[in-house]
């Protein structure tokens, strides 16, 4: 928050004539006063500052829908802190904690195996030398 109490009349002036710190330090206002429907209506008027206040909050309590609806009102913050709070997610169900396996879906195809992953590299090597002998008969 700024030292300076500014007149949130001259603020709003200010920033309707395209001040965007003006917009800014309205932005730190409506933030201190906890004003969310107000930070919304400054994000919709432009201000990137009130985005990220806006992404930090809804980081905070891990808010994934309020991340996607700023995302879509343009805050590329949001986007970013979404897709992280998503891959955090993806990582956390691709190994078990217990026992630092496989996603399932390897453990079905047996690929967490000594023998499934013997079979997996044959395959990937028969594959190899499939292409490599059709490269042979084009040429």
């Amino acid at each position: 928050m700024p030292e300076h109490d500014f007149d949130e009349g001259t603020l709003r002036a200010l920033a309707g004539e395209g001040n965007e710190t003006a917009l800014d330090r309205l932005a730190d206002l409506a933030d201190a006063r906890g004003d969310l429907n107000q930070l919304s209506e400054l994000l919709d008027e432009g201000s990137e500052h009130a985005g990220r206040l806006l992404t930090r909050r809804a980081v905070e309590n891990r808010d994934l829908r309020e991340l996607q609806r700023l995302s879509d009102a343009g805050s590329s913050n949001a986007e970013t802190e979404l897709e992280r709070l998503l891959g955090q997610g993806r990582r956390k169900n691709m190994t078990n904690a217990d026992d630092n396996r496989l996603h399932p879906t390897a453990q079905w195809y047996g690929w967490d195996s000594p023998v499934g992953l013997g079979l997996l590299t044959l395959a990937v090597g028969w594959s190899i030398a499939a292409v490599r002998a059709a490269f042979a008969l084009l040429l």
